[in-house]
C-alpha cells in the first residue's frame, strides 16, 4: 500500500473509531434514544469524514513535499475509511433490540478494531507491540469513559422535555 493511502486509511480508521465511540456513548448517556444515536452516527460519518479529509488535504499540502496525486490519495483514503468505519457502528444499533447491549457491542467492536490495527502498527513499525496496543487502548477507553460521564452530566443538566 502506498504511503499516501496508508496515512489516510490509518487516520480515517482511528478517527472513525474514537470519534464515533465517543459520540455513541455520550449520546446514549444523555438521551437514551436509539434514534438520536443512529442519527449521530450517520451525521458524524458524513460531516466528520469530510472534515477529516479536508484536514488531511490541507495538512499534506502544508508540508509542501507531496505530489498532487499523493495529496488527493490521502484525502480520498481518509474520507472513505472514516465514512465506512463510522457507518459500521450503525449495524449493532439496528440489529440489537436493547440500546444498552448495542452500545456495549459497539464499544467491544471498536476496541477490537483498535487492538487489531495496533497489532499491525506494532509489527510493521518495529515498536514493542504490547506498548502500542496498551497506549492506543488506554486512549480509546479514556474517551469512552469521559464521554459517558459528559453525557450523564448533559442529561442531568439539560433534561429533555
Amino acid at each position: 500500500m502506498q504511503d499516501s493511502w496508508k496515512k489516510g486509511f490509518s487516520f480515517g480508521l482511528t478517527s472513525a473509531i474514537i470519534t464515533t465511540l465517543g459520540m455513541i456513548v455520550g449520546l446514549d448517556s444523555s438521551t437514551h434514544s436509539k434514534m438520536a444515536v443512529i442519527g449521530g452516527v450517520i451525521a458524524i460519518a458524513v460531516a466528520d469524514a469530510f472534515s477529516d479529509a479536508l484536514g488531511m488535504h490541507i495538512s499534506e499540502e502544508s508540508e509542501n513535499k507531496h505530489t498532487q496525486k499523493e495529496i488527493w490519495e490521502s484525502t480520498a483514503a481518509t474520507f472513505i475509511s472514516k465514512f465506512l468505519f463510522a457507518m459500521t457502528f450503525v449495524v449493532p444499533i439496528l440489529l440489537i433490540a436493547s440500546l444498552e447491549l448495542a452500545i456495549i457491542a459497539s464499544v467491544a467492536y471498536g476496541l477490537a478494531l483498535i487492538v487489531v490495527f495496533s497489532l499491525y502498527i506494532g509489527r510493521t513499525s518495529g515498536q514493542k507491540i504490547h506498548h502500542v496496543v496498551l497506549e492506543h487502548l488506554a486512549i480509546a477507553i479514556a474517551v469512552v469513559i469521559i464521554t459517558h460521564y459528559v453525557g450523564d452530566w448533559i442529561g442531568a443538566t439539560f433534561p429533555m422535555a
